[in-house]
């Protein structure tokens, strides 16, 4: 489009004077003008304001898609954890202009001199902390958008909480601006500080990660790691398990009989996405809290895997068994999934396992029996105790 209906101005707490030319004519010629009341305020619109509505929502913007001319106002750079990208999906190329100003991380990084695309960039005004724990390590740095006042305790609480108290913490209100101001001190003195003297909105936070213990990065991570109630693939052969699985940034894994979620969540760990079924509703809760704990993309649908299979979508790229594995379900994946995909499955009953050694032998595939033991202790020394040997099958149709 040579003239566009909707210009996406980044504002500054400075207001109008940090607008460069091409946005305050944009901003004049709008006809309605959308942003939170602190927006609009500085723009000085007047009755041209409307209001987001909350919950956030772009539809009043889209409503007068190409008969209104309309800005929208969001702060710093519209396409860096702003609402340009959620406008942007429900339009053409060339309907909008862009007016980025510095973002509220560029501001922060700057005034602390650190690298920022050595530091983690992370907007949390709409996502739990968990999306921290990923990222987490010595030495690690991070910048967060932070909901409100409140959110800058809680964050100072939630890396005392989990180890990261001595972490060097810095909570900057209204970045950027003439009123800028900046409450330092580590996680743990600022978690106790805060409660009597909060700062003010809008607000962020920025530290360098101190004092715990990093996140594993790869998959087999201890049961310890997952709430469970035993049902749970073991650290070894989860580890074996994920490997054959492959995940891939951004594929889906259909998890079936998922007792504790724990392939599932390390799938996500690894890029993925993931859907478990589970026919225990208290397994099933479970889930969905390790899915919280990690904070990873994974849908948790309770009843039984055979019964439900018609009705799971999208179709995925790999499907793991880990419990109520038989020929019914295996025919049924056959018949409702198209090929490229991959299966695994793991079993311990002999029943289950002397079916995987006849599929294997009729469709081929890579089937291996696992097999360790741990040292226990017995009497004043120490002996073997051999786990239940588990059969493994991996075959891609």
């Amino acid at each position: 489009m040579a003239n566009p209906w909707l210009s996406i101005i980044g504002i500054h707490p400075s207001g109008l004077d940090a607008l460069s030319a091409a946005a305050r004519r944009d901003l004049d010629d709008a006809s309605v003008v959308f942003g939170s009341p602190r927006h609009l305020e500085l723009a000085q619109v007047g009755a041209r304001g409307r209001l987001w509505p909350v919950p956030f929502s772009v539809e009043p913007v889209l409503q007068l898609r190409a008969t209104t001319r309309v800005a929208v106002l969001v702060s710093g750079d519209p396409f860096h954890f702003g609402a340009g990208a959620s406008l942007a999906r429900h339009l053409l190329l060339g309907e909008w202009r862009n007016h980025p100003q510095p973002s509220t991380f560029s501001w922060i990084a700057g005034t602390l001199g650190w690298s920022q695309e050595q530091t983690h960039c992370l907007g949390l005004h709409a996502r739990s902390f968990e999306h921290l724990t990923p990222l987490l390590a010595e030495g690690e740095r991070f910048i967060c958008l932070l909901r409100d006042g409140a959110a800058a305790q809680a964050i100072a609480a939630w890396l005392q909480q989990h180890g990261w108290g001595a972490s060097p913490l810095w909570l900057v209100s209204q970045a950027g601006s003439d009123a800028q101001a900046i409450r330092s001190g580590t996680a743990q003195e600022l978690a106790l500080g805060l409660a009597e003297a909060p700062v003010a909105a809008p607000v962020a936070a920025a530290f360098e990660a101190r004092g715990g213990n990093g996140f594993v990065q790869v998959p087999g991570r201890g049961i310890d790691a997952f709430l469970h109630d035993g049902q749970i693939t073991k650290s070894p052969v989860r580890a074996m398990t994920l490997a054959l699985l492959a995940p891939r940034t951004g594929e889906r894994l259909w998890d079936l009989g998922a007792g504790s979620g724990s392939v599932s969540v390390e799938w996500c760990l690894a890029g993925g996405k993931a859907l478990c079924v589970e026919q225990h509703a208290e397994r099933a809760a479970r889930i969905a809290r390790n899915a919280a704990r990690y904070a990873v993309d994974l849908q948790v649908v309770q009843g039984d895997s055979l019964a439900l299979l018609d009705t799971l979508a999208p179709a995925p790229q790999a499907v793991f068994v880990g419990g109520g594995f038989d020929r019914a379900l295996f025919d049924a994946l056959r018949a409702r999934l198209q090929a490229p995909w991959r299966l695994v499955v793991n079993a311990v009953a002999l029943e289950t396992q002397a079916l995987l050694m006849d599929l294997h032998r009729v469709h081929g595939g890579q089937l291996l029996q696992l097999q360790w033991s741990e040292a226990v202790p017995l009497g004043r020394m120490q002996s073997w105790n051999a786990a239940r040997p588990v059969v493994q099958w991996a075959w891609n149709p």
